[in-house]
Protein backbone atom coordinates (compact mmCIF):
# COMPACT_ATOMS: atom_id res chain seq x y z
CA UNK A 1 0.00 0.00 0.00
CA UNK A 2 1.40 3.39 -0.97
CA UNK A 3 1.33 6.18 1.54
CA UNK A 4 -0.12 9.54 0.61
CA UNK A 5 2.28 12.35 -0.22
CA UNK A 6 2.70 14.94 2.50
CA UNK A 7 2.34 18.54 1.38
CA UNK A 8 3.24 21.64 3.37
CA UNK A 9 1.63 24.71 1.84
CA UNK A 10 0.27 28.16 2.66
CA UNK A 11 -3.53 28.47 2.80
CA UNK A 12 -3.69 31.15 0.10
CA UNK A 13 -1.75 28.92 -2.33
CA UNK A 14 -4.25 26.05 -2.08
CA UNK A 15 -6.82 25.36 -4.78
CA UNK A 16 -10.21 26.87 -3.98
CA UNK A 17 -11.80 23.41 -3.81
CA UNK A 18 -9.29 22.32 -1.16
CA UNK A 19 -10.00 25.51 0.80
CA UNK A 20 -13.73 24.72 0.64
CA UNK A 21 -13.14 21.19 1.92
CA UNK A 22 -11.04 22.59 4.76
CA UNK A 23 -13.92 24.90 5.71
CA UNK A 24 -16.24 21.89 5.88
CA UNK A 25 -13.85 20.05 8.17
CA UNK A 26 -13.24 23.13 10.34
CA UNK A 27 -16.56 25.04 10.37
CA UNK A 28 -15.68 26.80 13.66
CA UNK A 29 -12.33 28.14 12.54
CA UNK A 30 -8.78 26.87 12.45
CA UNK A 31 -6.82 28.35 15.35
CA UNK A 32 -7.60 25.69 17.97
CA UNK A 33 -6.59 22.87 15.61
CA UNK A 34 -3.08 24.03 14.77
CA UNK A 35 -0.18 21.65 15.35
CA UNK A 36 3.51 22.46 15.65
CA UNK A 37 6.32 20.70 13.77
CA UNK A 38 9.95 21.26 12.80
CA UNK A 39 10.48 22.27 9.20
CA UNK A 40 13.47 21.34 7.01
CA UNK A 41 15.53 24.17 8.54
CA UNK A 42 14.84 22.89 12.06
CA UNK A 43 12.51 25.78 12.93
CA UNK A 44 9.20 25.23 14.65
CA UNK A 45 6.23 25.99 12.42
CA UNK A 46 2.50 25.87 13.17
CA UNK A 47 0.09 24.40 10.66
CA UNK A 48 -3.43 23.12 10.20
CA UNK A 49 -3.60 19.38 9.41
CA UNK A 50 -5.93 18.36 6.61
CA UNK A 51 -6.27 15.14 4.66
CA UNK A 52 -7.83 14.39 1.28
CA UNK A 53 -8.05 11.05 -0.46
CA UNK A 54 -4.85 11.92 -2.33
CA UNK A 55 -2.71 13.89 0.17
CA UNK A 56 -1.88 14.78 3.75
CA UNK A 57 -1.64 18.56 4.06
CA UNK A 58 -0.01 20.70 6.70
CA UNK A 59 -1.23 24.20 5.95
CA UNK A 60 1.23 26.71 7.37
CA UNK A 61 -0.32 29.42 9.48
CA UNK A 62 0.18 31.15 12.78
CA UNK A 63 -2.64 31.42 15.27
CA UNK A 64 -3.08 35.08 14.26
CA UNK A 65 -3.15 34.16 10.55
CA UNK A 66 -5.75 31.45 11.28
CA UNK A 67 -7.96 34.04 12.99
CA UNK A 68 -7.40 36.59 10.20
CA UNK A 69 -8.39 34.10 7.49
CA UNK A 70 -11.72 33.45 9.23
CA UNK A 71 -12.36 37.14 10.01
CA UNK A 72 -11.76 38.14 6.39
CA UNK A 73 -13.69 35.26 4.79
CA UNK A 74 -17.30 36.05 3.86
CA UNK A 75 -18.16 32.33 4.20
CA UNK A 76 -17.92 32.76 8.00
CA UNK A 77 -20.27 34.81 10.15
CA UNK A 78 -19.25 37.47 12.69
CA UNK A 79 -18.78 34.73 15.32
CA UNK A 80 -16.30 32.84 13.13
CA UNK A 81 -18.72 30.04 12.26
CA UNK A 82 -19.22 28.76 8.72
CA UNK A 83 -22.57 30.07 7.48
CA UNK A 84 -25.26 27.40 7.22
CA UNK A 85 -26.03 28.07 3.55
CA UNK A 86 -22.32 27.89 2.65
CA UNK A 87 -21.90 24.66 4.64
CA UNK A 88 -24.86 23.11 2.84
CA UNK A 89 -23.54 24.25 -0.54
CA UNK A 90 -20.11 22.71 0.11
CA UNK A 91 -21.63 19.52 1.54
CA UNK A 92 -23.65 19.13 -1.64
CA UNK A 93 -20.63 19.90 -3.80
CA UNK A 94 -18.40 17.36 -2.06
CA UNK A 95 -20.99 14.72 -1.18
CA UNK A 96 -20.06 11.05 -1.47
CA UNK A 97 -22.97 10.62 -3.89
CA UNK A 98 -21.15 12.80 -6.41
CA UNK A 99 -18.04 10.66 -6.03
CA UNK A 100 -20.10 7.50 -6.52
CA UNK A 101 -21.74 9.03 -9.59
CA UNK A 102 -18.30 9.79 -11.01
CA UNK A 103 -17.28 6.18 -10.33
CA UNK A 104 -20.25 4.98 -12.40
CA UNK A 105 -18.67 6.65 -15.43
CA UNK A 106 -15.46 4.64 -15.12
CA UNK A 107 -14.96 1.55 -17.30
CA UNK A 108 -15.62 -1.82 -15.73
CA UNK A 109 -12.24 -3.06 -14.48
CA UNK A 110 -13.34 -6.67 -14.79
CA UNK A 111 -13.24 -6.33 -18.59
CA UNK A 112 -10.44 -8.67 -19.73
CA UNK A 113 -10.36 -7.31 -23.30
CA UNK A 114 -7.45 -5.04 -22.39
CA UNK A 115 -4.18 -7.00 -22.85
CA UNK A 116 -2.37 -4.67 -20.37
CA UNK A 117 -4.94 -5.30 -17.65
CA UNK A 118 -3.61 -7.41 -14.77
Amino acid sequence: MMSKPKVVKDYDKLDVEVQEQIKLQYPYGFDRYLVTFKNAEGKFVSALPFETEERHFLIRMTQQKAQDIINEDDDYDDDGILKVEIKEEYEEKFSDDDIEDDMDDLPDESDDDDPDYD
